[in-house]
């Protein structure tokens, strides 16, 4: 007897069906040899981490695809050609934490606004709507931005429009239902369910926001549904292992290396005491992410620091931008929070990796996304990475010292550049 379609099987297929038809192979098979590209970056230096791809490249755009990527294509072949010598060139910068619901959220900035700032070509909301403001950041924001927008959904149906005043000093505020509901009527877009768990937004409620929102995840029916889970002072040192002990492989810790105090300023953070805690490893190494969410009050040297030394590094690197905290001495824009990490050890092509590739395989809503390889969306970010003396502060006005920085230079978005060349007719997308 056949099985019926329940309704997991059908959001399964939507999602699958949006990934698909985001890839026109039909018409990259139609390319011929007289055929010009619509845009050539020529002459950068591409990093590509998903490929493990390093070295002087030309990328060939067509009908919003990458078409081509060789190591020398003929300027005489396209019908516009962005000079990247001297530049590093990347899959479009992915930016799993930010706050992109302005008119709807308490802190939202217009995606686009950012992007010659940090050079990102996809953002993610990071809990601005929830389901009584969902449906505004879908209609009139996600249609109108040029930027790939997705969103965690707030387990508070109020989202964000209430910041500063806390979401959830009042539970009620925490609805289950219409989380789930809200999620899998969204699931092209909404990638799970956003929960912040710092005393200062939950007061005395412990795991139950966080329990909630997993269980939203759940109903919902959505396939990988997860949670994004904000943390910096929870109520007591002991609340912080029993919110990683929650925590489900692939679920994001975002905040990771924060170092708020709670309100009682007392440090309740995955690092105590210079020491990780065994939960924060053991959250770790069963397959939780560890995103930055920088922010203006949610990176502490001192925390990243003893906690990457005791095995809990980072997976994803993110901005947590906003109207305030973009105003912040750590200025949170994603392509200076990569050149944070860049300048404590890591390697250009692992903050590039945890930019990129790992941000989209963590949403994928959009197949190829945060890659280079031929089929791929054109999405592409050119980096000056600047030599020199450079200073950094974190949240918590400790300095550090560096030697190199990442300097945005120019961003093309569904094969469409930012600024020059033009298109005629004008498009984005």
């Amino acid at each position: 007897m056949k099985r019926p379609v329940t309704r997991r099987d059908f959001v399964a297929g939507a999602a699958a069906a949006s990934a698909l038809a985001s890839i026109p192979t039909a018409v990259r098979a139609a390319m011929g040899p007289n055929d010009k590209f619509d845009l050539l970056i020529k002459g950068g230096d591409v990093l590509d981490p998903s490929q493990r791809l390093r070295g002087v490249r030309d990328i060939g755009i067509r009908y919003g695809m990458i078409e081509a990527v060789e190591a020398d294509i003929p300027v005489a072949r396209a019908q516009k050609v962005i000079t990247a010598t001297g530049r590093l060139v990347t899959p479009g910068l992915v930016d799993l934490h930010a706050h992109v619901f302005p008119y709807g959220s308490g802190i939202g900035i217009p995606a686009d606004e950012l992007v010659q700032h940090q050079a990102s070509t996809t953002a993610v909301s990071g809990g601005d709507a929830g389901a009584n403001n969902f449906a505004a950041f879908r209609r009139f924001v996600v249609g109108t931005t040029r930027s790939r927008l997705f969103a965690f959904v707030h387990i508070a149906n109020i989202g964000l429009t209430g910041f500063p005043i806390a979401e959830l000093y009042n539970i009620d505020y925490a609805r289950t239902e219409d989380a789930a509901r809200t999620l899998a009527e969204n699931a092209d877009i909404a990638i799970g369910i956003k929960v912040r768990m710092s005393e200062n937004v939950v007061a005395k409620h412990g795991t139950e926001p966080l329990k909630r929102a997993i269980a939203a995840c759940v109903m919902s029916g959505v396939p990988g549904a997860k949670i994004m889970c904000h943390i910096g002072g929870v109520e007591n040192a002991g609340l912080m292992s029993e919110i990683l002990d929650l925590l489900r492989k692939d679920d994001i810790l975002t905040h990771c290396y924060s170092g708020a105090p709670n309100l009682q300023n007392q440090f309740t953070n995955i690092v105590q005491d210079g020491k990780l805690l065994p939960a924060a490893l053991a959250a770790k190494r069963r397959g939780v992410l560890f995103d930055i969410g920088h922010g203006g009050g949610s990176f502490d040297y001192t925390v990243a620091e003893a906690a990457i030394a005791q095995g809990a590094g980072p997976d994803t690197i993110s901005s947590d931008i906003h109207v305030f905290s973009g105003n912040t001495p750590g200025m949170p824009y994603l392509t200076w929070v990569m050149s944070k990490f860049l300048n404590m050890g890591f390697s250009l092509e692992d903050v590039v990796r945890m930019a990129t590739i790992t941000p989209a395989r963590a949403i994928n809503r959009v197949a190829k996304l945060g890659t280079l390889q031929v089929g791929a969306p054109a999405d592409v970010s050119m980096l000056e990475v600047v030599e020199g003396p450079v200073e950094f502060v974190d949240t918590r006005n400790n300095k550090r010292a560096g030697k190199v920085h990442l300097r945005p230079v120019q961003t093309v978005a569904g094969g469409i550049a930012y600024g020059r060349p033009y298109n005629a007719p004008f498009s984005v997308r």
